[in-house]
Protein backbone atom coordinates (compact mmCIF):
# COMPACT_ATOMS: atom_id res chain seq x y z
CA UNK A 1 0.00 0.00 0.00
CA UNK A 2 1.26 3.55 -1.12
CA UNK A 3 2.13 5.69 1.56
CA UNK A 4 -0.43 8.29 0.72
CA UNK A 5 -3.14 5.71 1.18
CA UNK A 6 -1.55 5.04 4.74
CA UNK A 7 -2.06 8.19 5.42
CA UNK A 8 -6.01 8.29 4.66
CA UNK A 9 -6.36 5.37 6.30
CA UNK A 10 -4.89 6.88 9.69
CA UNK A 11 -7.15 9.87 9.09
CA UNK A 12 -10.08 7.62 8.46
CA UNK A 13 -9.21 5.57 11.81
CA UNK A 14 -8.64 9.64 13.52
CA UNK A 15 -12.04 10.44 12.88
CA UNK A 16 -13.89 7.34 13.46
CA UNK A 17 -12.09 7.53 16.45
CA UNK A 18 -13.82 10.89 17.03
CA UNK A 19 -16.96 10.38 16.16
CA UNK A 20 -17.05 8.13 18.85
CA UNK A 21 -15.95 10.17 21.52
CA UNK A 22 -18.53 12.77 20.24
CA UNK A 23 -20.95 10.18 20.82
CA UNK A 24 -20.40 8.81 23.77
CA UNK A 25 -19.73 12.58 25.32
CA UNK A 26 -22.99 13.37 23.82
CA UNK A 27 -24.75 10.36 25.02
CA UNK A 28 -23.25 11.09 28.51
CA UNK A 29 -24.19 14.36 28.72
CA UNK A 30 -27.87 13.28 27.79
CA UNK A 31 -27.89 10.72 30.85
CA UNK A 32 -26.51 13.46 33.42
CA UNK A 33 -29.05 15.95 31.85
CA UNK A 34 -31.88 12.44 32.04
CA UNK A 35 -30.32 12.09 35.72
CA UNK A 36 -30.06 15.18 36.91
CA UNK A 37 -32.83 16.27 39.61
CA UNK A 38 -35.64 19.14 38.17
CA UNK A 39 -35.80 21.86 39.62
CA UNK A 40 -39.13 21.95 41.19
CA UNK A 41 -42.24 24.44 41.67
CA UNK A 42 -45.32 23.26 44.04
CA UNK A 43 -47.96 26.04 43.56
CA UNK A 44 -51.15 25.58 46.03
CA UNK A 45 -53.72 28.01 45.40
CA UNK A 46 -56.39 28.31 48.48
CA UNK A 47 -59.60 27.58 48.24
CA UNK A 48 -60.01 27.57 44.31
CA UNK A 49 -62.99 26.04 43.14
CA UNK A 50 -63.33 22.82 40.71
CA UNK A 51 -65.21 25.18 38.09
CA UNK A 52 -63.35 27.86 38.55
CA UNK A 53 -60.33 27.61 35.88
CA UNK A 54 -60.72 27.71 32.62
CA UNK A 55 -59.96 24.50 31.54
CA UNK A 56 -62.84 22.96 33.55
CA UNK A 57 -65.26 25.55 31.46
CA UNK A 58 -65.32 28.41 33.71
CA UNK A 59 -66.23 32.13 32.80
CA UNK A 60 -63.08 33.13 34.67
CA UNK A 61 -60.34 33.74 32.65
CA UNK A 62 -57.16 31.97 33.55
CA UNK A 63 -55.12 31.66 30.21
CA UNK A 64 -51.58 31.40 32.24
CA UNK A 65 -53.20 28.08 34.32
CA UNK A 66 -55.09 26.60 31.50
CA UNK A 67 -51.64 26.63 28.76
CA UNK A 68 -49.98 25.02 31.27
CA UNK A 69 -52.64 22.66 32.07
CA UNK A 70 -53.20 21.87 28.17
CA UNK A 71 -49.42 21.56 27.86
CA UNK A 72 -49.42 19.48 30.85
CA UNK A 73 -51.27 16.53 32.16
CA UNK A 74 -54.04 16.92 33.72
CA UNK A 75 -54.99 15.41 37.29
CA UNK A 76 -59.21 14.07 36.63
CA UNK A 77 -59.55 11.84 39.47
CA UNK A 78 -57.37 13.46 42.40
CA UNK A 79 -58.64 14.64 46.14
CA UNK A 80 -57.96 16.35 48.48
CA UNK A 81 -58.98 16.98 52.41
CA UNK A 82 -61.81 19.44 52.60
CA UNK A 83 -60.11 22.27 54.98
CA UNK A 84 -56.33 23.96 54.86
CA UNK A 85 -54.83 22.58 57.39
CA UNK A 86 -55.26 18.55 57.07
CA UNK A 87 -54.43 19.32 53.42
CA UNK A 88 -51.25 21.17 53.88
CA UNK A 89 -50.17 18.58 56.52
CA UNK A 90 -50.69 15.71 53.80
CA UNK A 91 -48.99 17.19 51.32
CA UNK A 92 -45.87 18.01 53.34
CA UNK A 93 -45.77 14.53 54.88
CA UNK A 94 -47.19 12.20 52.99
CA UNK A 95 -49.78 11.04 55.38
CA UNK A 96 -52.98 11.23 56.24
CA UNK A 97 -54.33 13.68 58.97
CA UNK A 98 -55.53 10.75 61.00
CA UNK A 99 -52.38 9.57 61.19
CA UNK A 100 -51.03 13.32 62.34
CA UNK A 101 -54.01 14.57 64.60
CA UNK A 102 -54.85 17.37 62.03
CA UNK A 103 -57.76 15.61 60.64
CA UNK A 104 -60.50 17.82 62.78
CA UNK A 105 -60.71 21.14 61.73
CA UNK A 106 -58.06 23.81 61.50
CA UNK A 107 -55.45 25.40 63.17
CA UNK A 108 -56.08 29.07 65.03
CA UNK A 109 -53.97 32.02 66.19
CA UNK A 110 -53.88 30.57 69.27
CA UNK A 111 -53.75 26.86 68.91
CA UNK A 112 -50.90 25.39 71.18
CA UNK A 113 -50.13 22.35 68.79
CA UNK A 114 -49.12 22.31 65.08
CA UNK A 115 -47.65 19.76 62.51
CA UNK A 116 -45.22 17.37 64.96
CA UNK A 117 -41.67 17.45 64.77
CA UNK A 118 -41.82 13.43 64.80
CA UNK A 119 -43.07 13.50 60.86
CA UNK A 120 -40.30 14.28 58.00
CA UNK A 121 -41.19 17.08 55.80
CA UNK A 122 -41.06 17.24 51.85
CA UNK A 123 -38.57 20.18 52.19
CA UNK A 124 -36.12 18.37 54.76
CA UNK A 125 -36.56 15.40 52.24
CA UNK A 126 -34.94 17.19 49.11
CA UNK A 127 -32.86 18.76 51.16
CA UNK A 128 -31.24 15.85 51.58
CA UNK A 129 -30.81 15.51 47.38
CA UNK A 130 -28.89 18.52 47.52
CA UNK A 131 -32.37 21.35 47.14
CA UNK A 132 -32.61 24.62 47.33
CA UNK A 133 -35.73 24.72 49.44
CA UNK A 134 -37.82 28.36 49.55
CA UNK A 135 -41.55 28.69 50.73
CA UNK A 136 -43.54 31.76 49.86
CA UNK A 137 -47.05 32.47 51.51
CA UNK A 138 -49.48 30.80 53.57
CA UNK A 139 -48.36 28.05 56.63
CA UNK A 140 -51.14 27.19 58.80
CA UNK A 141 -49.09 23.97 60.41
CA UNK A 142 -48.66 25.90 63.35
CA UNK A 143 -46.00 28.31 65.22
CA UNK A 144 -46.91 27.83 69.22
CA UNK A 145 -43.10 27.09 68.98
CA UNK A 146 -39.98 28.16 66.56
CA UNK A 147 -39.19 24.72 65.60
CA UNK A 148 -42.78 24.23 64.33
CA UNK A 149 -42.20 26.75 61.94
CA UNK A 150 -40.63 26.99 58.13
CA UNK A 151 -37.53 27.46 58.44
CA UNK A 152 -37.02 25.00 60.93
CA UNK A 153 -38.82 22.48 59.01
CA UNK A 154 -36.45 22.32 56.11
CA UNK A 155 -36.72 25.57 53.91
CA UNK A 156 -34.07 27.87 53.53
CA UNK A 157 -36.39 30.68 53.30
CA UNK A 158 -39.53 32.02 54.01
CA UNK A 159 -41.54 34.84 53.14
CA UNK A 160 -45.36 34.75 54.23
CA UNK A 161 -47.64 34.19 56.95
CA UNK A 162 -48.24 31.36 59.84
CA UNK A 163 -51.99 31.77 60.35
CA UNK A 164 -54.50 30.48 58.13
CA UNK A 165 -55.72 33.93 56.40
CA UNK A 166 -55.15 37.58 56.74
CA UNK A 167 -56.18 40.96 55.29
CA UNK A 168 -54.47 41.00 52.16
CA UNK A 169 -53.83 44.82 52.21
CA UNK A 170 -52.72 45.14 55.61
CA UNK A 171 -51.39 41.94 56.01
CA UNK A 172 -53.55 41.01 59.84
CA UNK A 173 -55.42 38.76 61.57
CA UNK A 174 -57.61 39.95 64.49
CA UNK A 175 -56.04 43.63 63.89
CA UNK A 176 -52.57 42.37 64.53
CA UNK A 177 -50.05 41.59 61.81
CA UNK A 178 -49.11 37.92 60.45
CA UNK A 179 -45.81 38.73 57.61
CA UNK A 180 -42.50 37.65 58.19
CA UNK A 181 -38.72 37.80 56.03
CA UNK A 182 -37.87 34.36 57.77
CA UNK A 183 -38.05 34.95 61.11
CA UNK A 184 -38.29 38.68 61.05
CA UNK A 185 -41.64 40.95 60.91
CA UNK A 186 -42.38 42.67 57.59
CA UNK A 187 -43.96 46.23 58.74
CA UNK A 188 -43.46 47.95 55.45
CA UNK A 189 -46.31 46.39 53.24
CA UNK A 190 -49.42 47.78 54.84
CA UNK A 191 -51.64 48.71 51.43
CA UNK A 192 -50.25 46.58 49.34
CA UNK A 193 -52.34 43.10 47.83
CA UNK A 194 -50.73 40.15 49.34
CA UNK A 195 -50.58 37.71 46.42
CA UNK A 196 -48.60 41.14 44.43
CA UNK A 197 -45.63 40.47 47.13
CA UNK A 198 -45.67 36.93 47.09
CA UNK A 199 -44.89 36.73 43.40
CA UNK A 200 -42.44 39.07 43.62
CA UNK A 201 -40.83 37.61 46.16
CA UNK A 202 -40.78 34.40 44.71
CA UNK A 203 -39.33 36.35 41.45
CA UNK A 204 -36.36 37.06 43.17
CA UNK A 205 -35.57 34.10 44.83
CA UNK A 206 -35.68 32.68 41.17
CA UNK A 207 -33.12 35.43 40.17
CA UNK A 208 -30.92 34.89 43.10
CA UNK A 209 -30.86 31.15 42.73
CA UNK A 210 -27.59 29.04 42.23
CA UNK A 211 -28.51 26.70 39.04
CA UNK A 212 -25.70 24.43 39.86
CA UNK A 213 -28.12 23.02 42.34
CA UNK A 214 -31.45 22.36 41.92
CA UNK A 215 -34.60 24.84 43.35
CA UNK A 216 -37.44 23.34 45.33
CA UNK A 217 -39.97 26.83 45.49
CA UNK A 218 -43.22 25.77 47.34
CA UNK A 219 -45.73 29.17 46.57
CA UNK A 220 -48.64 28.48 48.63
CA UNK A 221 -50.67 31.29 47.49
CA UNK A 222 -53.51 32.67 49.75
CA UNK A 223 -55.37 33.76 46.70
CA UNK A 224 -58.89 32.79 46.36
CA UNK A 225 -59.31 32.55 50.44
CA UNK A 226 -60.97 35.02 52.25
CA UNK A 227 -61.54 37.88 52.99
CA UNK A 228 -62.47 39.07 49.96
CA UNK A 229 -60.62 41.51 48.35
CA UNK A 230 -58.92 42.80 45.30
CA UNK A 231 -58.02 45.99 43.50
CA UNK A 232 -61.16 47.06 41.21
CA UNK A 233 -59.44 47.16 37.82
CA UNK A 234 -59.52 43.14 38.23
CA UNK A 235 -62.82 42.37 39.79
CA UNK A 236 -64.17 45.51 36.98
CA UNK A 237 -63.15 42.43 34.07
CA UNK A 238 -66.38 40.66 35.43
CA UNK A 239 -68.75 43.30 35.38
CA UNK A 240 -71.18 40.56 33.41
CA UNK A 241 -71.64 38.93 37.04
CA UNK A 242 -74.40 40.26 39.27
CA UNK A 243 -73.46 39.13 42.96
CA UNK A 244 -71.07 40.76 44.17
CA UNK A 245 -68.47 38.34 46.35
CA UNK A 246 -68.48 36.31 43.40
CA UNK A 247 -67.62 39.14 40.97
CA UNK A 248 -64.56 39.93 43.60
CA UNK A 249 -64.02 35.98 43.64
CA UNK A 250 -63.14 36.50 39.70
CA UNK A 251 -60.76 38.74 40.05
CA UNK A 252 -58.99 37.42 43.13
CA UNK A 253 -58.81 33.76 40.30
CA UNK A 254 -57.44 36.62 37.44
CA UNK A 255 -54.65 38.06 40.43
CA UNK A 256 -53.55 34.29 40.66
CA UNK A 257 -53.30 33.09 37.27
CA UNK A 258 -51.43 36.55 36.33
CA UNK A 259 -49.07 36.19 39.65
CA UNK A 260 -48.51 32.12 37.87
CA UNK A 261 -48.06 33.61 34.46
CA UNK A 262 -45.07 36.09 36.34
CA UNK A 263 -43.41 33.71 38.27
CA UNK A 264 -43.19 30.75 35.39
CA UNK A 265 -42.25 33.43 33.00
CA UNK A 266 -39.44 34.66 36.08
CA UNK A 267 -38.22 30.57 35.32
CA UNK A 268 -38.03 31.25 32.07
CA UNK A 269 -36.04 34.59 32.00
CA UNK A 270 -33.52 32.51 34.53
CA UNK A 271 -32.71 29.84 32.17
CA UNK A 272 -34.39 27.08 35.04
CA UNK A 273 -38.02 26.39 33.49
CA UNK A 274 -36.53 23.90 31.01
CA UNK A 275 -35.80 22.03 33.50
CA UNK A 276 -38.37 22.48 35.79
CA UNK A 277 -41.23 20.29 36.91
CA UNK A 278 -44.58 22.49 38.13
CA UNK A 279 -46.98 21.17 40.12
CA UNK A 280 -50.08 22.65 40.46
CA UNK A 281 -52.77 22.16 43.36
CA UNK A 282 -56.03 23.38 45.34
CA UNK A 283 -55.99 22.57 49.15
CA UNK A 284 -59.81 22.23 49.25
CA UNK A 285 -63.02 22.77 47.00
CA UNK A 286 -64.48 26.37 46.59
CA UNK A 287 -66.69 27.75 49.25
CA UNK A 288 -69.69 29.34 47.65
CA UNK A 289 -71.17 31.85 50.33
CA UNK A 290 -67.66 32.83 49.85
CA UNK A 291 -67.22 33.39 46.31
CA UNK A 292 -65.97 29.73 45.00
CA UNK A 293 -68.52 27.08 42.85
CA UNK A 294 -67.78 23.49 42.44
CA UNK A 295 -70.57 22.71 39.60
CA UNK A 296 -71.37 20.24 38.82
CA UNK A 297 -70.28 18.62 41.97
CA UNK A 298 -71.75 18.16 45.00
CA UNK A 299 -71.20 19.54 48.33
CA UNK A 300 -67.71 22.36 48.77
CA UNK A 301 -65.04 23.00 51.31
CA UNK A 302 -65.01 21.89 54.74
CA UNK A 303 -67.54 18.52 52.95
CA UNK A 304 -66.53 14.84 52.19
CA UNK A 305 -68.30 15.12 48.94
CA UNK A 306 -66.94 15.79 45.57
CA UNK A 307 -66.96 19.58 45.50
CA UNK A 308 -64.98 19.75 49.00
CA UNK A 309 -62.45 17.01 48.15
CA UNK A 310 -61.81 16.71 44.79
CA UNK A 311 -58.91 18.80 43.59
CA UNK A 312 -57.94 21.25 40.79
CA UNK A 313 -54.53 20.23 39.48
CA UNK A 314 -51.84 19.61 36.82
CA UNK A 315 -48.39 18.57 36.36
CA UNK A 316 -46.00 20.36 33.83
CA UNK A 317 -42.48 19.88 32.99
CA UNK A 318 -40.16 18.49 29.52
CA UNK A 319 -39.81 15.41 31.85
CA UNK A 320 -43.16 14.02 31.40
CA UNK A 321 -43.51 11.11 29.36
CA UNK A 322 -46.73 12.27 27.70
CA UNK A 323 -48.27 15.86 27.06
CA UNK A 324 -51.66 17.28 26.14
CA UNK A 325 -53.93 14.65 28.31
CA UNK A 326 -55.44 13.67 31.49
CA UNK A 327 -54.54 11.53 33.94
CA UNK A 328 -57.98 9.37 35.44
CA UNK A 329 -56.11 7.31 37.77
CA UNK A 330 -56.68 7.61 41.72
CA UNK A 331 -54.53 10.33 43.41
CA UNK A 332 -54.30 12.10 46.58
CA UNK A 333 -52.45 14.71 48.00
CA UNK A 334 -50.43 12.48 50.15
CA UNK A 335 -48.81 11.26 47.11
CA UNK A 336 -46.68 13.93 46.50
CA UNK A 337 -44.58 13.61 48.59
CA UNK A 338 -42.78 9.73 47.83
CA UNK A 339 -43.55 11.11 43.70
CA UNK A 340 -41.72 13.81 44.32
CA UNK A 341 -38.39 12.61 46.21
CA UNK A 342 -38.06 9.51 44.03
CA UNK A 343 -38.60 12.30 41.06
CA UNK A 344 -35.45 14.20 43.07
CA UNK A 345 -33.20 10.89 43.46
CA UNK A 346 -34.01 10.81 46.95
CA UNK A 347 -35.20 7.87 49.26
CA UNK A 348 -38.32 6.99 51.58
CA UNK A 349 -35.73 5.39 54.08
CA UNK A 350 -36.30 7.91 56.95
CA UNK A 351 -39.74 9.41 56.51
CA UNK A 352 -42.03 8.08 58.87
CA UNK A 353 -43.28 4.20 58.04
CA UNK A 354 -45.70 3.36 56.13
CA UNK A 355 -45.77 6.19 53.77
CA UNK A 356 -49.52 6.84 53.44
CA UNK A 357 -48.93 8.33 49.78
CA UNK A 358 -48.15 6.83 46.85
CA UNK A 359 -45.14 7.37 43.99
CA UNK A 360 -47.42 7.99 41.13
CA UNK A 361 -44.81 9.31 38.87
CA UNK A 362 -45.03 6.08 35.99
CA UNK A 363 -49.04 6.84 36.36
CA UNK A 364 -48.75 10.69 35.95
CA UNK A 365 -45.90 10.54 33.50
CA UNK A 366 -46.20 7.76 31.07
CA UNK A 367 -49.79 6.82 31.89
CA UNK A 368 -49.79 3.67 33.47
CA UNK A 369 -52.45 2.15 35.62
CA UNK A 370 -52.47 4.15 39.22
CA UNK A 371 -51.00 1.68 42.33
CA UNK A 372 -53.42 3.24 44.56
CA UNK A 373 -57.02 1.46 44.77
CA UNK A 374 -58.33 3.57 47.77
CA UNK A 375 -58.53 6.96 49.16
CA UNK A 376 -59.43 7.52 52.68
CA UNK A 377 -60.96 10.58 52.67
CA UNK A 378 -61.24 11.80 56.20
CA UNK A 379 -62.45 10.21 59.41
CA UNK A 380 -63.58 12.78 61.35
CA UNK A 381 -66.26 11.58 64.00
CA UNK A 382 -67.48 13.59 67.64
CA UNK A 383 -66.13 10.92 70.04
CA UNK A 384 -67.87 8.38 71.83
CA UNK A 385 -66.27 8.76 75.03
CA UNK A 386 -66.27 11.60 77.08
CA UNK A 387 -62.22 11.67 77.89
CA UNK A 388 -61.19 10.80 73.92
CA UNK A 389 -60.61 14.56 73.22
CA UNK A 390 -62.08 17.86 74.48
CA UNK A 391 -64.03 19.11 71.66
CA UNK A 392 -64.19 22.82 70.77
CA UNK A 393 -67.37 24.81 71.06
CA UNK A 394 -67.81 25.47 67.35
CA UNK A 395 -67.11 21.96 66.23
CA UNK A 396 -68.21 20.44 63.36
CA UNK A 397 -67.50 17.19 61.89
CA UNK A 398 -67.09 15.83 58.98
CA UNK A 399 -68.09 12.67 58.99
CA UNK A 400 -66.14 9.86 57.20
CA UNK A 401 -65.73 9.54 53.10
CA UNK A 402 -63.74 6.15 51.45
CA UNK A 403 -62.75 5.89 47.78
CA UNK A 404 -62.57 2.42 46.44
CA UNK A 405 -62.44 2.01 43.01
CA UNK A 406 -64.97 3.25 41.24
CA UNK A 407 -67.25 3.31 44.50
CA UNK A 408 -66.97 6.22 47.17
CA UNK A 409 -68.43 4.97 50.93
CA UNK A 410 -70.20 8.35 53.25
CA UNK A 411 -71.03 8.14 56.78
CA UNK A 412 -72.12 10.32 59.45
CA UNK A 413 -71.61 13.03 56.62
CA UNK A 414 -73.62 16.85 57.10
CA UNK A 415 -75.87 16.68 53.81
CA UNK A 416 -74.73 18.93 51.00
CA UNK A 417 -76.73 20.31 47.58
CA UNK A 418 -75.02 21.82 44.41
CA UNK A 419 -74.20 24.91 43.69
CA UNK A 420 -74.20 26.51 39.93
CA UNK A 421 -72.25 29.83 39.76
CA UNK A 422 -74.76 33.06 39.03
CA UNK A 423 -73.20 33.24 36.19
CA UNK A 424 -74.15 30.37 34.86
CA UNK A 425 -77.70 30.99 36.04
CA UNK A 426 -77.07 29.67 39.85
CA UNK A 427 -78.98 30.92 42.59
CA UNK A 428 -76.32 32.45 45.13
CA UNK A 429 -78.57 33.21 47.98
CA UNK A 430 -78.73 29.69 48.44
CA UNK A 431 -76.76 29.10 52.31
CA UNK A 432 -75.02 25.73 53.35
CA UNK A 433 -73.36 25.41 56.89
CA UNK A 434 -70.55 26.57 57.78
CA UNK A 435 -67.94 25.31 59.80
CA UNK A 436 -68.38 28.10 62.86
CA UNK A 437 -72.11 28.31 62.08
CA UNK A 438 -74.01 25.23 64.38
CA UNK A 439 -77.54 27.11 63.96
CA UNK A 440 -76.95 26.42 59.89
CA UNK A 441 -75.71 22.99 60.42
CA UNK A 442 -78.59 21.13 59.49
CA UNK A 443 -77.77 21.74 55.39
CA UNK A 444 -79.87 19.85 52.52
CA UNK A 445 -81.90 16.97 52.09
CA UNK A 446 -81.88 15.28 48.40
CA UNK A 447 -82.38 11.96 47.10
CA UNK A 448 -84.56 10.56 50.23
CA UNK A 449 -81.21 10.39 51.65
CA UNK A 450 -81.26 8.46 55.03
CA UNK A 451 -80.92 11.00 57.29
CA UNK A 452 -80.95 11.98 61.69
CA UNK A 453 -81.32 15.45 61.58
CA UNK A 454 -79.27 16.93 59.10
CA UNK A 455 -76.28 14.33 59.21
CA UNK A 456 -76.52 11.47 56.28
CA UNK A 457 -75.95 8.42 58.27
CA UNK A 458 -74.48 5.91 54.98
CA UNK A 459 -73.93 7.49 51.53
CA UNK A 460 -72.88 4.95 48.33
CA UNK A 461 -71.97 6.52 44.86
CA UNK A 462 -70.24 5.09 41.81
CA UNK A 463 -68.03 8.06 41.63
CA UNK A 464 -66.86 6.95 37.79
CA UNK A 465 -70.50 6.63 36.18
CA UNK A 466 -72.48 9.10 38.76
CA UNK A 467 -69.45 11.77 39.67
CA UNK A 468 -71.98 14.58 40.76
CA UNK A 469 -73.09 11.92 43.63
CA UNK A 470 -77.38 12.24 42.63
CA UNK A 471 -77.75 7.80 42.83
CA UNK A 472 -76.92 6.72 46.47
CA UNK A 473 -76.83 2.88 45.52
CA UNK A 474 -76.19 1.84 49.49
CA UNK A 475 -79.43 -0.12 49.50
CA UNK A 476 -79.00 -1.26 46.16
CA UNK A 477 -75.44 -2.53 47.07
CA UNK A 478 -75.52 -3.54 51.41
CA UNK A 479 -72.62 -5.81 50.03
CA UNK A 480 -70.41 -3.20 49.10
CA UNK A 481 -71.28 -1.19 51.96
CA UNK A 482 -70.93 -3.97 54.29
CA UNK A 483 -67.14 -4.22 52.63
CA UNK A 484 -66.02 -0.66 52.76
CA UNK A 485 -67.31 0.22 56.43
CA UNK A 486 -65.30 -3.26 57.29
CA UNK A 487 -61.95 -1.01 55.33
CA UNK A 488 -63.02 1.53 57.46
CA UNK A 489 -63.17 0.13 60.81
CA UNK A 490 -59.10 -1.36 59.66
CA UNK A 491 -58.38 3.12 59.61
CA UNK A 492 -60.04 3.47 62.93
CA UNK A 493 -57.70 1.21 64.32
CA UNK A 494 -54.88 3.34 63.83
CA UNK A 495 -56.69 7.17 64.36
CA UNK A 496 -53.94 9.53 66.42
CA UNK A 497 -56.79 11.50 68.16
CA UNK A 498 -56.63 15.32 67.49
CA UNK A 499 -54.70 17.36 70.58
CA UNK A 500 -56.71 17.80 73.70
CA UNK A 501 -55.42 21.58 74.26
CA UNK A 502 -57.58 24.11 73.94
CA UNK A 503 -56.80 28.09 72.59
CA UNK A 504 -54.35 29.66 74.40
CA UNK A 505 -54.98 33.38 75.50
CA UNK A 506 -51.06 33.40 75.84
CA UNK A 507 -51.02 33.30 72.37
CA UNK A 508 -53.29 36.57 72.11
CA UNK A 509 -50.76 38.47 75.15
CA UNK A 510 -47.63 37.44 73.39
CA UNK A 511 -49.32 39.09 70.12
CA UNK A 512 -49.94 42.04 71.40
CA UNK A 513 -46.97 42.82 73.53
CA UNK A 514 -44.70 42.15 69.66
CA UNK A 515 -47.37 43.63 67.69
CA UNK A 516 -47.39 40.49 65.59
CA UNK A 517 -48.69 36.71 65.95
CA UNK A 518 -45.20 35.00 66.88
CA UNK A 519 -44.07 31.73 68.71
CA UNK A 520 -44.98 32.14 72.45
CA UNK A 521 -44.39 28.73 74.30
CA UNK A 522 -40.49 27.85 75.36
Amino acid sequence: MSSGGSLKKMELCKMYHLCILVALSLSVAVANRAIKPPHILLVVADDLGWSDVGFHGSKIQTPNIDQLASEGVILDNYYVMPICTPTRSALLTGMYPIHTGLQHLVLFPSSPYGLSTNFTTLPQKLKESGYATHMVGKWHLGYNKWEITPTYRGFDTFYGFYNGQEDHYSHKVLDILDLRDNEEPVRDLDGTFGTFAFAERAKKVIESHNSSAPLFLYMAFQNVHIPLQVPKRYSDKYSFIDNEDRRTYAGMVDILDEAVGNITQAMKDAGLWEDTLMVFTTDNGGWHNHGGFNWPLRGEKTTLWEGGVRGVSFVHGNMLGRRGEKCEGLMHVTDWFPTLVNIAGGTLDQAPTPLDGMNLWNTISNGDPSPRKEILLNIDVEPQTENSFRKLSTDIYEGIALRAGDMKLLLSVPNASWYKPPELGGDSSMRQYTPFDKNDRLGWFQDGAKTTGGTLQVALYNITADPTEHDDLSEKLPDVVKEMKERVQDYMKGVVPPPTKTKDPKALIKALEEGIWTPWQD
